[in-house]
C-alpha cells in the first residue's frame, strides 16, 4: 500500500436519536443516526413508528415548494377581484 493516501482508521462514537451509545471503528470520529439496533423494530420485537415529519418539510424547504404552493393560491385569488 502507498503511504500517506489512506484516511486514518480511528474509533468512532456512534449516536442514536434515541441516546444509545456505542464505539465502533471509522474513518469519521462521530456518526449519528435515526435509529439503531437498540429502537429498530426488527429487533426489539415492538412495534413503533418512525418520525418522518422532518423529511416532507425538507424536501419543500429545499425546492420552494411552500413558497410555490402560497404563490399559486395567491393568483386565484387576484383574478377573482
Amino acid at each position: 500500500m502507498k503511504k500517506d493516501i489512506h484516511p486514518k482508521y480511528e474509533e468512532a462514537t456512534v449516536t442514536c436519536g434515541c441516546g444509545n451509545k456505542f464505539t465502533t471503528r471509522s474513518t469519521r470520529k462521530t456518526i449519528n443516526t435515526e435509529i439503531c439496533s437498540a429502537c429498530h423494530p426488527f429487533f426489539t420485537g415492538k412495534m413503533k413508528f418512525v418520525d418522518t415529519t422532518g423529511r416532507v418539510e425538507k424536501f419543500h424547504k429545499k425546492y420552494n415548494w411552500d413558497k410555490r404552493k402560497k404563490a399559486e393560491e395567491a393568483k386565484p385569488a387576484e383574478e377573482a377581484k
